[in-house]
């Protein structure tokens, strides 16, 4: 059964198609590149799996569940990172993941193991006890992978998890994701849907490439074989986006 299976996807705003009839599964385990320019319709896809915009036709299955009809289940298999992530500045580091534990269901004899574990995957140990106010970027962005994986989820979603960082944050970020995606002691490789302008990440990172150009998708292939014979991902990236085709509606929303 796929991780995510995604039918007919669309939604619209008005007279704008932002997302036009778009399909693909993700198998358990595969880490996903997320690709395409601003306005590609990517982040509304991502709000879609994430339940937080509704689409306008298609359905969504997140670990075997419909995101309309079992919506508090699928929402429980997901873990999901957006841009600006969804923090909590007045609070501890610890607090706020207790507090995530507790609205994403985690029981309250786990929690304490759930925050610890999280803590410990995303190097947050040393900060647990600082307000999150108080902290660097990039650690701010570590809380925000934590809250996405306190409570376990085989799916994740990041949407630009290095975004606004430093080079060396970049480079922290980039291998916690990698971390993220690889095996636990206790959980098996969690599936990705990794959103990002930074090609390396993907190529450092993903096993394949969904690219949506103008609301539709574009290209769903292995990155290997995507990138045989040398060809580069940005050499791709450029060719698909720079192409001719008709936008379904005049005006596209990222």
């Amino acid at each position: 059964m796929p991780a995510i299976e995604v039918q007919n996807l669309s939604k619209r705003f008005g007279n704008v198609v932002a997302v036009d009839r778009v399909s693909f599964s993700v198998e358990p385990g595969e880490v996903v590149g997320f690709l395409g320019p601003n306005g590609a319709g990517k982040t509304t896809t991502m709000r879609m799996l994430t339940g937080y915009l509704p689409p306008s036709d298609g359905s969504i299955r997140i670990a075997g569940f419909d995101t309309f009809t079992k919506a508090k289940a699928a929402r429980r298999a997901i873990g999901y990172l957006p841009e600006t992530p969804p923090l909590h500045p007045e609070m501890t580091v610890s607090a706020y993941l207790r507090f995530v534990a507790a609205i994403k269901d985690v029981p309250r004899a786990r929690r304490r193991d759930a925050v610890r574990c999280a803590l410990e995957r995303c190097g947050l140990e040393a900060v647990a006890r600082r307000v999150i106010g108080t902290l660097s970027k990039g650690y701010r962005q570590r809380v925000g992978l934590a809250q996405a994986i306190v409570h376990e989820p085989p799916v994740l979603v990041l949407d630009e998890p290095t975004v606004g960082l430093d080079p060396i944050q970049i480079r922290e970020i980039r291998q916690l994701v990698a971390d993220l995606t690889a095996p636990s002691r206790d959980a098996a490789r969690r599936t990705v849907i990794l959103s990002t302008h930074v090609l390396g990440e993907v190529e450092a990172i993903c096993d394949r490439v969904i690219l949506m150009d103008r609301g539709v998708k574009a290209i769903d292939q292995d990155l290997a074989a995507l990138t045989a014979g040398g060809r580069r991902l940005e050499d791709v990236f450029t060719q698909v986006t720079a192409g001719d085709r008709p936008v379904p509606v005049a005006g596209t929303l990222r």
